[in-house]
């Protein structure tokens, strides 16, 4: 959970190798680590409610916390709930399903929470004990025309340098793209 813990579990993942936690007394840690997500902000929701419609509240209710979300699900549930959570927070966003962390038939499917729900609709249930990891909302870049419109506001009071070093500080695009945009844009005035 500390650093580099996250950066180094996702390098080894991105390399193939298998990343296991440790035991230890927490299996919201041990689904954490292994999941590859980010841990330097989490939140531990518990069990999400059995029914459908108070899951889905409480999973609206949770959608925009700017951490990764840890649940814990049984068996019997865990494909209606990431049905539910592809729903409710995005099915691109990414996830793991971590089962029987540090015992023997341990297993952690990582994915976005669309395919892990497909995964799962598609087979039986489970055995053992499940941690869902679900990882912090990413903001969607803005549309282009969204920053063609910025920029031309800009550059009526700006020069092309002074209006893209304005369209960062505001977008978090990168500057030579922003930049060159600009250059378009003031060509055809």
């Amino acid at each position: 959970v500390s650093d580099p813990g996250y950066p180094l579990v996702g390098e080894a993942l991105a390399a193939g190798h298998k990343v296991v936690p440790v035991p230890g007394a927490s299996a919201v840690l041990a689904g954490l680590v292994a999941s590859g997500l980010p841990t330097d902000a989490f939140l531990f929701a518990g069990f999400l409610p059995p029914k459908e419609v108070g899951r889905r509240k409480r999973l609206a209710e949770l959608a925009p916390t700017p951490a990764t979300l840890v649940f814990f699900e049984s068996p019997q549930r865990i494909a209606a709930s990431l049905a539910d959570m592809a729903a409710t927070l995005g099915g691109t966003r990414a996830a793991a399903v971590a089962r029987e962390l540090t015992k023997t038939f341990e297993t952690v499917r990582r994915g976005t929470l669309a395919g892990l729900a497909a995964q799962y609709a598609g087979e039986p249930p489970p055995r053992g004990e499940i941690v869902v990891v679900v990882g912090p909302p990413v903001e969607a870049a803005p549309k282009v025309e969204d920053v063609d419109a910025l920029l031309a506001s800009l550059l009526l009071t700006h020069g092309v340098r002074e209006a893209a070093e304005e369209a960062v500080a505001l977008t978090g695009l990168p500057r030579r793209d922003l930049y060159q945009r600009a250059l378009a844009l003031k060509g055809r005035t």
